[in-house]
């Protein structure tokens, strides 16, 4: 079942802008590590980003390499929402985004099988 939902993909020219949302109204998201995840067709699924819980003693944010200075991952605990900002989209950001929840810190982007909750996911098409 549906735990987590994203929204805010699109269909965007490259050089392009998306910002994605990740919420739920289920529980509060307050002690939960936040990841994006993506996944093109025919392409292994990859982990993109990961934003700690704000009770974490640790703060801590992921960024994979291939969108480190392009994508910002921000958290909003009053809104339950956590969002991920795309900037200078690329045809290769073309993919199904999903978010997911895990327990304080990230390390789902290591080991996926500690992720608790998963979206359905939201799909970002960048193309001329």
């Amino acid at each position: 079942q549906v735990q987590l939902v994203e929204s805010g993909g699109a269909s965007v020219q490259p050089g392009g802008s998306l910002r994605l949302s990740c919420a739920t109204s289920r529980f509060t998201l307050e002690y939960y590590a936040i990841s994006w995840f993506r996944q093109a067709p025919g392409k292994e699924r990859e982990a993109v980003s990961c934003i700690s819980s704000r009770t974490s003693s640790d703060s801590e944010i992921y960024y994979a390499d291939s969108v480190k200075g392009r994508f910002t991952i921000s958290r909003n605990d009053a809104e339950n929402t956590v969002f991920l900002q795309m900037d200078s989209l690329k045809p290769d950001d073309t993919a199904i985004y999903y978010c997911a929840a895990e327990r304080d810190h990230c390390s789902g982007y290591i080991v996926p099988d500690v992720i608790a909750y998963w979206g359905q996911g939201t799909q970002v098409t960048v193309s001329s």
